[in-house]
């Protein structure tokens, strides 16, 4: 009779003991504590930052654009959309959502396009780059009411610099705060001397961090100056230019300071005699504190965060959509350029 000793393939294994865990000092846990938790630890500050003083708002904004809330009295009844439907029938609404995307068409469009030219002639090899840099930041360090009351002089319809300058050229003095148009064109210079400099400032930055070596090989195939600012550095950049514009869409439908202040003499300042120059959150100040009525302020306050999302989301997908179509022909043209290279040799 044959054994298991005989036949080793027949022998049954020893069962394995369990694995002893390795017990670890209260130093050791702590440290793999740290290591765990302290990357939400750095982070931290910013989401409790950003909820006390941007989600809680958010929220308590939409809490009380669902009831009656006057400024003294405080919460009253729980009325649901009819805020929302009484803003939506109110003229006034309209109107300042007219003048917000006027102004915002006026001042967005030019100033990122300056800013663009403004950032391509200071990345080239200037002479004192770092006075000329320092110097398209000066007016964004001026504060916003010095501004309006420089360009508010500047655009005085009886004695104002601009209507000087416009006499010169045998033209009748312009309406600047009575004419709708004129007023929009006012506000929106206000706009782009301010903020002009800082996102050419940004661009600079991004362009600055695109490798010499593509230029250089540009050159050299024949590519002229504008050619290689279009081709190389606007797609290079894409991430930082959208950038620029989201947030400059985000402050030209904000823009307050500058029709505040732009004249304050016509009736409180809250956009001219006739409203020409009321921007959405000049109505919304004229809603909480002029009528004080704050359940309808915070729904315009939510139909305008809407838009801004709205127009935002815009914004991202055509800039993303121009961008890339840019980087495929650039592909498409290098990839043509090396296989004639390959046929030659």
């Amino acid at each position: 009779m044959t054994s298991t000793l005989d036949r080793p393939d027949l022998a049954v294994p020893a069962p394995k003991r369990p694995a002893t865990r390795e017990r670890l000092t209260w130093r050791q846990r702590l440290g793999r504590f740290d290591v765990k938790a302290s990357p939400y630890a750095y982070i931290s500050p910013f989401f409790v930052l950003f909820g006390l003083t941007g989600l809680f708002p958010l929220v308590y904004t939409l809490v009380v654009s669902v009831h009656e809330w006057e400024l003294l009295q405080g919460q009253g009844e729980f009325v649901g959309l009819e805020n929302f439907a009484n803003v939506l029938q109110d003229r006034f609404f309209w109107n300042s959502i007219f003048n917000t995307l006027s102004i915002f068409l006026l001042s967005t469009v030019p100033q990122i396009a300056m800013a663009l030219v403004i950032a391509a002639v200071l990345d080239q090899a200037l002479k004192a780059r770092t006075f000329w840099r320092m110097s398209v930041l000066l007016p964004y360090v001026v504060t916003p009411v010095a501004v309006a009351l420089i360009f508010s002089s500047m655009f005085n319809e009886a004695d104002g610099l601009a209507n000087n300058l416009v006499g010169l050229l045998g033209i009748e003095p312009i309406q600047w705060k009575h004419d709708t148009l004129a007023s929009h064109i006012a506000i929106a210079t206000m706009v782009n001397w301010r903020w002009t400099g800082y996102n050419a400032l940004i661009l600079l930055a991004a362009m600055q961090a695109v490798p010499r070596d593509l230029h250089e090989s540009a050159a050299i195939d024949g590519a002229g100056t504008a050619r290689r600012f279009f081709s190389i550095t606007i797609p290079s950049i894409r991430p930082t230019l959208i950038f620029v514009i989201i947030t400059a869409t985000i402050g030209g439908l904000q823009i307050f300071a500058e029709p505040k202040l732009f004249d304050v003499s016509s009736a409180g300042g809250i956009g001219g005699y006739d409203r020409q120059f009321q921007t959405t959150v000049l109505y919304l100040w004229e809603m909480a504190f002029f009528r004080q009525n704050f359940g309808e302020a915070a729904a315009i306050a939510w139909l305008l965060f809407l838009l801004i999302v709205g127009i935002g989301l815009i914004n991202f997908f055509i800039s993303k959509r121009i961008a890339t179509a840019e980087g495929r022909v650039i592909k498409k043209r290098t990839a043509k350029r090396l296989a004639t290279k390959e046929v030659g040799k």
